[in-house]
């Protein structure tokens, strides 16, 4: 069984997709659809964007979502491969649900450029920060994260792969979780170039944001189950998506859970879909020896028919 994932932030980089619009009129049609959603040139923002303008988390949504759209729908025209499930990190999510037929791209790529504004609005920059801590079990962070708190917030945000957690919440509480990780043998810890704490606590104003959004979002029958981030398991019940998308803003990915779960369903192949191929290097950390390819150029595009 083939299982279809999708990246979130962090994949984006400069001139993604424009090797695909400039091969495949059905690349063009989705940027163009997503220009119409929007209201704005995302095409323009993915193909000749700087760095900075990217990183902003309410361009960084849409385009990262555009350009997984344009090279699933590209990928299916030229191979024919179909999943068995999918799935998707934090804001890859969205994107499975568009794979499976759940969302429509046109409402997908709309909520989550709300949701990126919302996320980016709901602390003030500076206030909240991210750390990749690499080398420390599940436990023993969550025990450091409580003992650095001190009255503010610290906990996982991201359970990557086994010995990789990134951790979230108010600045002061990241830095003093660093300082204590190092103490009590972390390989590495560190801050991340990140504009807010996702995945914390301090999320909750952007999910009762995202919850007025979503109310008028319409779901579709799935064609294949999706593994969600919230509970690691497949789901397929179109009236579940909303209320784990909104749990989803404040909940911790569990990502290693998740590719476990594919792992023990009789997932063989996984195949990352969008920008970047940091989803396959986590997936052959998880389930060491897995079949794994990326698709987000025609050259990937290319390897992969072979």
């Amino acid at each position: 069984m083939i299982a279809f994932l999708f990246p979130g932030q962090g994949s984006q980089y400069p001139g993604m997709g424009k090797q695909l619009v400039e091969n495949f009129p059905l690349a063009r049609q989705i940027y163009e659809e997503a220009n119409d959603a929007l209201g704005f040139d995302i095409a323009a923002l993915c193909f000749e964007g700087s760095e900075d303008e990217l990183r902003l988390t309410a361009n960084t949504q849409p385009a990262i979502l555009t350009t997984s759209i344009a090279a699933l729908r590209i990928m299916e025209q030229e191979t024919g491969l179909t999943p068995g499930c999918a799935a998707g990190h934090s804001l890859g999510e969205f994107s499975a649900l568009v794979a499976v037929g759940a969302l429509s791209f046109s409402d997908a790529v709309k909520t989550v450029r709300q949701r990126g504004t919302f996320m980016q609005d709901a602390v003030p920059v500076g206030v909240g920060a991210m750390a990749a801590v690499m080398g420390v079990e599940r436990e023993p962070l969550e025990r450091i994260c409580q003992q650095a708190a001190c009255g503010e917030i610290v906990a996982p945000a991201n359970f990557n792969s086994p010995g990789q957690i990134v951790i979230a919440g108010h600045a002061t509480a990241v830095e003093r979780a660093i300082i204590l990780a190092k103490e009590q043998g972390a390989k590495r810890a560190m801050l991340l170039p990140v504009s807010a704490p996702f995945h914390s606590a301090l999320m909750q104003p952007a999910a009762e944001r995202l919850e007025e959004v979503l109310s008028s979002l319409e779901v579709s029958a799935f064609r294949c189950p999706v593994v969600g981030n919230v509970e690691a398991c497949g789901y397929s019940d179109p009236s579940r998506v909303k209320e784990l998308l909104i749990r989803q803003v404040c909940a911790a990915v569990r990502w290693d859970e998740s590719v476990l779960a594919m792992d023990g369903s009789g997932v063989t192949r996984y195949v990352e879909i969008g920008p970047g191929k940091v989803l396959c290097g986590l997936v052959k950390r998880i389930v060491k020896g897995s079949d794994t390819s990326q698709v987000d150029s025609v050259d990937t595009l290319a390897t992969l028919a072979l």
